[in-house]
């Protein structure tokens, strides 16, 4: 899966500018897929496998989107100024270079004021690209442009852009191969969803989980680490397993899914943690709110270093990620129907 995800983390693919990424997951989907939709708003739907008698319409997302930044003006010695698409944080910020999609790079600094005792906002920051007035700049107003950043391993640790969420587009290709080239058998009909414009508001996923009307639905996310000095006080580790996400910042997972994946964690004996994110959320609140409701549960892969140009996965968590995921698709689930 390495190639995979060196090739996946490099393709731009800002929130709304996702045609790049998504044309590269759908040549990679495709031979496997029973059928292969791209709605209005540029969701990738991919449905695998019929509905048995005891199965369940289950949607599996993860969102293609990165975070990016959209320039908002230029200034008279053609330094662009720009807003984030998504969580853009200033202390990822600086220093670091972007490419715009049409190709300009740059790199982005501060306005000097406050000196360097105190972090600068977004609205000091600005990106050079080498003009000296509008009239020479490569770059206009709305021109969007993503984090550039090279693809490298560290031991086992993987580092790059866009790791958030390429990392989960890769575990449901490779657990859709698997299913697929394998022929396991699934008692659900499975749909793929390669989600839109999370990074800004979770909006592909619940137009998708809408169209789809699933009885049960499943994110697949990075989430962050509590390993890191003096970092965020929570129990999840790179290197320890896949985590199975009991609460975020935006939604409650079903106790009865979590239920399920850490059965079936166990079961297979493959390793997980436990998560508890206070910030933050996942395409599965999107679809756990759609239409009359929708049990979810989110299947996360640890990451270091979230929303900066060089977030860091263990590759033992990624393929555990994708043993549990095959493994609970693979399984019938517990009754969610009604009360416990």
């Amino acid at each position: 899966m390495k190639s995979l995800i060196k090739k996946f983390a490099q393709i731009p693919g800002p929130s709304g500018y996702e045609n790049q990424i998504r044309a590269a997951v759908r040549a990679e989907v495709e031979p496997c897929a029973n059928e292969v939709i791209v709605d209005a708003l540029g969701n990738l739907i991919v449905r695998w496998g019929e509905k048995g008698p005891d199965g369940l319409r289950m949607m599996l997302s993860a969102h293609l989107d990165e975070i990016g930044v959209i320039a908002t003006h230029v200034d008279k010695k053609g330094f662009v100024r720009f807003a984030g698409l998504g969580g853009v944080h200033p202390a990822y910020c600086v220093g670091g270079h972007v490419r715009f999609l049409n190709g300009t790079r740059g790199v982005i600094s501060f306005e000097k004021e406050s000196g360097l005792k105190k972090m600068p906002s977004l609205d000091k920051l600005f990106i050079d690209v080498g003009a000296t007035s509008p009239g020479d700049c490569p770059v206009g107003v709305g021109d969007v442009a993503v984090f550039a950043r090279k693809y490298q391993e560290l031991g086992e640790k993987i580092v790059t852009k866009a790791l958030d969420d390429r990392i989960g587009v890769v575990v449901l290709v490779e657990a859709l191969r698997q299913l697929h080239e394998e022929n396991l058998d699934s008692p659900h009909e499975l749909y793929f969803v390669f989600s839109t414009q999370e990074e800004v508001g979770l909006r592909g996923a619940g137009t998708s989980a809408y169209h789809i009307n699933p009885d049960l639905g499943l994110s697949v996310d990075v989430t962050s680490t509590g390993d890191t000095p003096k970092g965020s006080k929570m129990e999840v580790r790179l290197g320890e397993g896949p985590a199975i996400k009991v609460r975020d910042g935006g939604m409650l997972s079903d106790p009865r899914v979590v239920d399920w994946m850490v059965s079936t964690a166990e079961e297979h004996e493959i390793p997980c943690q436990l998560e508890i994110l206070k910030g933050g959320t996942t395409d599965a609140r999107a679809i756990q709110v759609t239409r009359a409701g929708v049990p979810v549960g989110c299947l996360s892969v640890p990451c270091r270093y979230v929303h900066s140009p060089s977030e860091m996965v263990d590759y033992g968590d990624v393929e555990d990620s994708v043993r549990l995921l095959v493994a609970l698709l693979s399984d019938q689930v517990p009754q969610l129907e009604g009360e416990e």
